[in-house]
């Protein structure tokens, strides 16, 4: 799939310079630009009202006038809205990314590997067909002082820790502070799926169900993981009917 996408900057070098990376990458069929809020609207419902509508937007959220959070607001009230990615010089806006869903976060001077994964998340979440559609959800993470975000898509299963949540991926864990079942609620359409007070476990990942003596657990990866009695029905039953498909 080809991407449209909008690169929203007012300073522009910066938006220069983000513009001939996005060019560069297979991916991208049209990079359209904007040095302002406003200006970035006039394109995307001009694309709506051609039947081109923009995909991704690349934004920038320190810029004057419209900002880059308001104007993230504004887009996720779009009936088909565009996937956002913010590109800033600061970190502290990385809660407000989370909360308005975006693809990922990438901090100012934009390296080209990163600028490549969030393309990449990009089009995973656009190239998902809508009859089997799962949302996908980004959790931002601190890594050595720099911000990092972890897509739903990348984790195996979520641990309870307090009012802490540690996310499992095939790289390692992260420890957040959002309570387990905060991300039960939010990850719903996700593919995932409680099985204990302790576990959230994305169904694609769950390889082996065992049940012994009224004890269930599952395996994902190398891991066992308990299933409560209260959850053992529930995901017998929903993994009986993906096996049925």
């Amino acid at each position: 799939m080809a991407l449209r996408v909008l690169a929203v900057d007012d300073e522009l070098p910066a938006l220069e310079d983000l513009s001939y990376l996005l060019r560069a990458d297979p991916r991208i069929d049209e990079v359209l630009t904007a040095r302002d809020g406003a200006a970035a609207l006039r394109l995307l419902d001009r694309g709506i009202a051609e039947g081109r509508p923009v995909d991704a937007v690349f934004l920038d959220i320190r810029m004057r006038g419209l900002d880059g959070v308001v104007l993230g607001r504004l887009l996720s009230q779009f009936a088909n809205p565009p996937r956002v990615v913010f590109v800033t010089a600061y970190e502290e806006h990385a809660v407000d990314a989370f909360e308005l869903k975006a693809e990922d976060y990438l901090l100012k001077p934009v390296r080209p590997e990163r600028l490549r994964e969030a393309i990449r998340r990009v089009c995973v979440s656009a190239d998902v067909p809508a009859e089997d559609s799962q949302e996908t959800d980004t959790i931002p993470v601190e890594l050595g002082g720099v911000t990092r975000f972890v897509a739903s898509s990348d984790v195996i299963y979520v641990e309870a820790q307090g009012d802490y949540a540690r996310l499992h991926t095939a790289q390692g864990s992260h420890l957040v502070r959002i309570p387990l079942a905060t991300l039960e609620e939010r990850w719903a359409n996700a593919g995932f799926i409680r099985v204990h007070r302790s576990h959230l476990v994305a169904v694609r990942h769950i390889e082996e169900l065992h049940i012994d003596s009224g004890r269930c657990t599952v395996r994902v990866g190398d891991t066992e993981l308990p299933v409560s009695r209260r959850h053992t029905r529930e995901l017998r039953d929903l993994l009986v009917r993906r096996a049925r498909r």
